[in-house]
Order: structure tokens, then C-alpha cells, then sequence
């Protein structure tokens, strides 16, 4: 009875931090919904309620953002420095992560370390010499700068992950294969990539959301609004002096976040999968 009593108390105290977590975490999304659907003075107005709406609710942000900025462009720019930077970290990380984790033996453990070290290098760091290359090549104010610049940082994150995954693959399969006529580019095409799925999906919703959400580059690369990515023109075009637009602000905030949070949703089995087997090897 003590047991269960208990039993029923640790599980009682789980779910109460769950629920506090689940609140603390939802709670500026929920602030970004209602103020995106409120009017100025019911933002600004100290004495109304800031979960609420005391006014109506009105469309005057979102108006304003499609109609007097050029989000849609933000947005467009966005997605493709997102995907650019998703097909080159495929591209590099893949075949690095594999080389690494089957044909560099002992030193691939070592080498994978040091391209993971290179990854934790902060960026306030290296945007300095990163201008005198973007500079050289005449790519200021231009997406392709962003797109040559977020590699360096989502290769080695990546490389580092899915080495992991292959690490995880018995290479009894690989080994078979080869028996059965494929030769090594054969047998990493045909057996080891479908079976490393988890990985390589976990790679590009990571690559992708660092790549859109990356301020600092983005800030000494691009200062032409045209040229913008959500992350650098929402809070550099709409704030203006010291007034900030909150209703706009946080609009651009909600939508620019809404499909990284469908993505994660989608994708959470593969995220998890894709985590524990790093966290096995």
C-alpha cells in the first residue's frame, strides 16, 4: 500500500512537471497569437490584459505585413537559403560521416571529434574574417553569401550525427552485399542510406532550422531589404528608432515559426531515433 501510495505520488509529481513544462514552453506562442490578432492600443495600453483581448480582435498586423513590407520575399529568401544549405550539408556530411565511420579506422573517432570542435566555434568569432572572404568574392548583399557562409557551421554538426547512424549499422549487411556482387559505392547506395533514413532526415530538419534561424551572418552579410532572411528582417525592418511594432513583430515571428514547429511534429519519431542512436554510440 506505502508502495503504491508512493508509486502514485512520483507519478502525480511527473505529470505536474510535465504540465508546467508543456506551459512554460507554449506560453510565447501563445503571446504571439494574440498579440498578432490585436490593435495598437490594446497592446500598448498598461492597463489591459496582455493574455487577452480587451479590444476586438483585427487583422490590421498581417495586413500590414503582406501588404506595406516585403515579407513574402523574406519568407521566399528564407526557404531558399534553407534548402541550398539542407542539399550541400547532404552532399558533404554523408559521405564524410560514412568515409569516418567505416574506412577511416581509428583515426575516424578523432577526426569526427575535431570536425565537431570546429562546430562549437561561436560565430561572433568568425563573421569578422568571413566578411574579408564574402567581401573578395562580390557576394555582399546577396542569398549566396548566406548559402556559402551556413555550410560551415551545418557540416560539421551534421557530419558528426550521422556518424553515429553508420556507426550503428552492422556492417555484416554492407559485407554481405559485397559477397553479392556491389562493390562498396553499391552497397553504401542500396543498404547502408535506406537503413540510415532516420539520420539523414534528422540532418535536414536540423540543417534546415539552423540555416533560418542564423542572426549574426546574417546581419554582417545582407543589408539590402530585398535581400533579407526572416530571421535578421523581422526585428531590422520593424523596429524603427525605438518604436517597435509588436503586432507585426511578433505576426512574423508566428508565422516564420509555424512551419519549423510542423516540421519537428512531423518528424519527431525519426528526431528521437535519430538523437538515441547518437547517444549509443
Amino acid at each position: 500500500m506505502a508502495r503504491t501510495t508512493k508509486q502514485l505520488g512520483l507519478r502525480g509529481g511527473l505529470y505536474v512537471g510535465i504540465c508546467l513544462f508543456t506551459l512554460f514552453s507554449a506560453l510565447p506562442f501563445y503571446v504571439m497569437l494574440i498579440t498578432t490578432f490585436k490593435s495598437q492600443a490594446d497592446i500598448f495600453s498598461p492597463a489591459n490584459n496582455p493574455f487577452w483581448f480587451t479590444d476586438a480582435p483585427t487583422l490590421a498586423n498581417i495586413q500590414l505585413l503582406f501588404l506595406h513590407t516585403q515579407f513574402v520575399r523574406w519568407l521566399a529568401n528564407t526557404a531558399f537559403v534553407g534548402l541550398a544549405v539542407v542539399v550541400i550539408t547532404l552532399l558533404l556530411s554523408i559521405p564524410a560521416a560514412y568515409a569516418l565511420a567505416r574506412i577511416a579506422g581509428g583515426w575516424g573517432e578523432t577526426l569526427g571529434i575535431g570536425i565537431f570542435l570546429s562546430y562549437l566555434v561561436p560565430p561572433t568569432l568568425l563573421f569578422i574574417p568571413f566578411s574579408k572572404v564574402i567581401a573578395f568574392l562580390g557576394l555582399q548583399n546577396s542569398l549566396w553569401s548566406l548559402v556559402l557562409a551556413y555550410p560551415t557551421f551545418t557540416i560539421p554538426f551534421c557530419t558528426w550525427l550521422l556518424m553515429g547512424f553508420f556507426k550503428g549499422i552492422p556492417t555484416d549487411i554492407e559485407e554481405q552485399a559485397m559477397i553479392d556482387g556491389q562493390g562498396r559505392l553499391g552497397a553504401f547506395i542500396h543498404v547502408v542510406l535506406p537503413l540510415a533514413v532516420p539520420g539523414i532526415l534528422t540532418v535536414v530538419v536540423f540543417a534546415f532550422t539552423l540555416s533560418t534561424s542564423e542572426f549574426i551572418y546574417a546581419l554582417a552579410f545582407v543589408t539590402n531589404s530585398a535581400q533579407k532572411t526572416i530571421s535578421i528582417a523581422v526585428p531590422t525592418d520593424l523596429i524603427r528608432g525605438d518604436v517597435y511594432h509588436w503586432g507585426p513583430l511578433l505576426a512574423g515571428a508566428l508565422i516564420a515559426s509555424a512551419p519549423v514547429a510542423v516540421l519537428y511534429t512531423f518528424f519527431i519519431d525519426q528526431l528521437v531515433a535519430g538523437l538515441t542512436a547518437v547517444a549509443k554510440d
